[in-house]
């Protein structure tokens, strides 16, 4: 309800018109057609002036009452919002960073693939022809140095058992011989000549045995017609040709097994010729892989390959890496990024404490729960987990580092 303070109110007089008296007419002249139409026409007049007089009144009463009632109203602020107060709950679960200024390191993020170490792979090609049986291994087991990992029937096996036969029959003949050609040659039965080609027949015998041996002992040493195949060296099954019943001949240029030693990996990267000059040898080497997303592999550059490929015109590098537990399988997909420090300084913050928003970065400095400042900084470059940053911040400030979209937010809200 509008209260009107009756001081503050103006008196208004109104003068209203004087309406004459209506005058009797005949009764002649007020059914004419002509006195009819003014008749008409008077009263229509006569409503039209009352009407715009009452709402002229009524007009007027409510401009005098919103004027009187403007004058009794306060002024309000119009800004009703609160300032923004961290609570005690989450004061407790936020960690805070703080700015500080260290050395800059250039990074370079290159892709590249797990490979095996080539100084520590072995692979197996038949010595022999024939028909491989009894496999044992397969892909992915781990075997040991000297562990059979198959048997092959070979017909050369065969012969080189025969040949060690017959070099034997013929040495012991040999002997004979030159034992009988002795006591002849001393009895003055058989002459000097014939006495030393018995000598030499016994010698070629001997040689003849030991080849055999030799060959046999290259090709396993078994006389039975079967080679056996062997793993030269410890470690897994990392590529498998043959199976059970396969025909092999000695002229296949694909080996039957690759048994690499897995506890060292090489991991390949990709130069591209713009980022040559930022490579060099001895430079630290950070690998992340798809499998293992939180966890990072430490190395070092070992080699760059001076040459580009004519395909793909990159360069590659070398990093080897321990690999104890054999996390890291070959033909893994790989990010490699390649550290140096330069001798230049500036100011870093952990890469999660930074907000990007409308095309720029922001840093929310805490001077307490309800003192935050949002900042906006420029980046330098970004190393991992690190970041670079110029901007209106100084060493020593503390950041507000997690549930910083939280809290950005809730002050911009």
């Amino acid at each position: 309800m509008i209260k009107i303070n009756p001081s503050k109110t103006r008196k208004v007089s109104f003068k209203l018109p004087i309406i004459p008296k209506r005058v009797k007419r005949p009764s002649w002249f007020i059914h004419s057609p002509v006195n009819k139409q003014k008749k008409t026409i008077l009263l229509y007049k006569k409503l039209n002036f009352h009407t715009m007089f009452k709402i002229n009144i009524l007009s007027f009463i409510i401009v005098s009452v919103m004027v009187l009632s403007g004058c009794k109203t306060d002024s309000k602020p119009a800004d009703d919002r609160q300032k923004f107060v961290i609570s005690d709950s989450l004061l407790k679960t936020i960690q805070f960073d703080t700015i500080v200024k260290c050395p800059m390191v250039n990074s370079l993020t290159l892709t590249g693939k797990v490979s095996f170490n080539e100084d520590k792979v072995a692979r197996i090609f038949p010595m022999v022809s024939g028909v491989i049986t009894d496999v044992t291994a397969q892909l992915g087991d781990h075997v040991n140095a000297g562990q059979k990992l198959g048997v092959i029937r070979s017909g050369e096996m065969a012969g080189y058992g025969n040949d060690l036969v017959t070099s034997e029959t013929n040495l012991l003949i040999a002997k004979k011989n030159m034992d009988a050609s002795e006591d002849m040659y001393k009895s003055g039965l058989l002459s000097q000549k014939d006495f030393i080609t018995a000598q030499q027949m016994y010698k070629q015998a001997q040689s003849q045995l030991a080849r055999s041996k030799e060959v046999l002992q290259i090709n396993g040493g078994n006389t039975q017609g079967a080679f056996v195949v062997k793993s030269p060296v410890s470690g897994f099954i990392v590529e498998k040709q043959i199976n059970n019943d396969m025909a092999i001949r000695t002229d296949n240029t694909n080996s039957m097994f690759t048994v690499s030693d897995l506890k060292n990996v090489w991991v390949l990267a990709n130069v591209y010729e713009s980022n040559i000059s930022q490579v060099h040898l001895g430079d630290d080497a950070e690998v992340t892989t798809l499998s293992y997303p939180g966890r990072v592999f430490h190395g070092k550059v070992d080699k760059i390959l001076n040459v580009l490929d004519p395909a793909n015109k990159v360069m590659k590098i070398r990093v080897v890496l321990p690999n104890p537990d054999y996390a890291l399988k070959p033909e893994m997909f790989a990010s490699v990024t390649v550290v140096n420090k330069s001798d230049s300084e500036a100011l870093c913050v952990p890469s999660g404490a930074l907000i990007f928003d409308h095309s720029q970065y922001f840093v929310l400095v805490y001077k307490s729960p309800s003192d935050i400042r949002v900042t906006p900084v420029q980046i330098i470059s970004t190393n991992a987990d690190k970041s670079y940053i110029t901007g209106n911040v100084q060493v020593g400030e503390r950041l507000i580092g997690s549930n910083v979209v939280l809290i950005y937010g809730a002050l911009n809200s």
